[in-house]
């Protein structure tokens, strides 16, 4: 525990040192999050809740705390926000169409032997527990790149207010294009750092390439790479447009330079 109030402290630091204020209210939107996410995993534990439904008002929240509580209530804020919420509702329509289609729900054979105690009576709809999980990993990663595009472009117009919405388009997709090769590696690296035990397991047990590539375990974590991927993918263009079209319309709320 000392350890863990020890790292605590040099983030706190760190994040006040170098964010200013700014790092401080990162740092408490990070235990907001996780109350917001305390909450909603005892909500979807409740049967008469969707847990869907719960998971994108979770979403929604955790946005509204990453966007409006860090980055104050102004233009580039509200576009970030307006960008994610719609690409949330295109992730979820596709997610339902993936996650039906190739039957991730439940538990791999891998798994089998750590739940061989507890019993699977327990109410809980796994498809839907499956969809949620995907929503809920793909709601950092857009809301991270919506608010860096849409803060990159009010910088660029604040220095060259007389860009037309079309050449501050088209900046804002060179923004996107930049911040799309870390992100996907970021979830390509985050996948084998979280997993790499895993991998070394299917290892140990002498599975096939084609056995790796079809374990439940496996797939369902590919599948959600590839859901928050294409979430990650299509905020770009969404929040590129959106922020150029916001800020060439209401020029008068865009600070001067």
């Amino acid at each position: 525990m000392n350890v863990l109030v020890f790292l605590m402290i040099i983030l706190f630091i760190l994040m006040k040192l170098i964010g200013g204020e700014k790092g401080v209210r990162s740092f408490t939107a990070l235990f907001l999050n996780f109350c917001v996410l305390f909450v909603t995993v005892f909500f979807m534990t409740v049967q008469t809740f969707n847990p869907i439904f719960i998971t994108l008002i979770a979403s929604i929240i955790i946005s509204c705390i990453n966007l409006f509580y860090i980055n104050r209530i102004n233009l580039k804020s509200i576009t970030a926000f307006v960008a994610t919420l719609i690409t949330l509702l295109l992730l979820i329509a596709l997610i339902f169409i993936i996650v039906e289609r190739a039957m991730l729900q439940g538990f791999g054979i891998e798994e089998i032997e750590d739940l061989t105690s507890f019993t699977l009576y327990v109410g809980v709809d796994f498809v839907a527990i499956a969809i949620c999980t995907i929503i809920m990993g793909a709601i950092g990663a857009i809301t991270d790149t919506a608010i860096s595009i849409s803060s990159a472009m009010n910088e660029i117009y604040i220095r060259n207010p007389l860009l037309n919405r079309y050449d501050l388009f088209k900046s804002g997709m060179n923004v996107g294009k930049d911040i799309l090769g870390t992100t996907t590696n970021t979830l390509f690296f985050a996948f084998i750092g979280g997993y790499l035990a895993l991998i070394l397991w299917f290892k140990d047990l002498a599975y096939t390439f084609g056995e790796v590539i079809n374990s439940k375990v496996f797939s369902s974590e590919i599948v959600s790479i590839f859901c928050i991927g294409t979430g990650a993918i299509l905020i770009i263009p969404i929040t590129a447009w959106l922020a150029a079209y916001l800020l060439t319309k209401y020029k008068d709320k865009v600070p001067a330079n």
